[in-house]
């Protein structure tokens, strides 16, 4: 079997994603304090800068909104969970098929949200199962957004939290070892990003841009994770809930593509 070409959604090998799910996964909240964001043509329009190399969305907005985006590359999120929903433990159901993704939305990639430790995990395993051999017969890229968190990381006295940059890497290797051709994951510091690369081998790892933080604080973070070896971003509030959210955008491309330091960025 060849291997995938991810060079629809990387740049020289990196990848400055803007994800825009956030209306399902965390409501009406997350497009505070810039009420801008909330309206998926603003952001699609924002994602048209040319350092973002994926637009992630779940299939409502890019049935509704896609001509929005431009040429921005499309990566269509399968799975997600609102926070109405409270299961017992962490769970994300599927929402789209890689079929409907790429024949009906024209899906450059796919995206799935992993909950390694969750009572669920075994489903969700499962169903990763499948879209990522239905992604193989269309030869398109799977990105695993790899999130530890539930009751077998909750109980146990080995791990401290969903945090512990050693559950990180550990979330990070169940991507390589399951398939997927990029891996998502929060940010653990330089040194726990380190421990990311030595076990993810030749996949891609893209960090988690998370709540919004100050400029200098965030690329920080980023410039960290470029140094350690990661592939780059895939980050919403932190560009969406800016004013200026072309500006930030400048300077991650910056520091993603260029490697520049965060002085310099700026």
């Amino acid at each position: 079997m060849k291997n995938i070409d991810d060079s629809a959604i990387t740049r020289d090998g990196k990848s400055l994603i803007v994800a825009h799910d956030h209306g399902l996964e965390h409501g009406p909240e997350d497009f505070e304090p810039n009420p801008e964001s909330a309206d998926p043509e603003h952001v699609f329009e924002v994602a048209q800068h040319e350092a973002v190399t994926a637009l992630a969305l779940q299939k409502g907005l890019a049935e509704h909104y896609r001509e929005f985006g431009g040429d921005t590359p499309l990566l269509v999120k399968l799975n997600g969970n609102s926070n109405l929903w409270s299961p017992e433990d962490h769970m994300s159901y599927l929402n789209c098929s890689v079929k409907y993704a790429v024949e009906e939305l024209n899906a450059d990639a796919v995206g799935f949200t992993f909950y390694a430790g969750s009572d669920n995990e075994e489903r969700m395993a499962q169903d990763f199962r499948r879209i990522q051999e239905e992604a193989r017969k269309y030869d398109v890229s799977v990105v695993m957004w790899a999130y530890p968190r539930g009751h077998g990381i909750e109980s146990s006295e080995k791990y401290e939290g969903d945090t512990d940059p050693e559950v990180i890497a550990y979330a990070a290797r169940l991507g390589l070892e399951m398939g997927a051709d990029m891996v998502k994951c929060k940010y653990p510091g330089l040194e726990g990003w380190k421990d990311v690369e030595e076990v993810t081998s030749r996949m891609k790892t893209v960090m988690s841009g998370g709540s919004k933080a100050s400029d200098e604080k965030f690329l920080s973070d980023v410039a960290g994770m470029i140094e350690a070896g990661g592939n780059g971003l895939a980050v919403g509030r932190n560009v969406f809930q800016r004013e200026d959210p072309e500006s930030i955008l400048d300077s991650l491309e910056k520091v993603i593509y260029e490697e520049k330091t965060v002085e310099e960025s700026l």
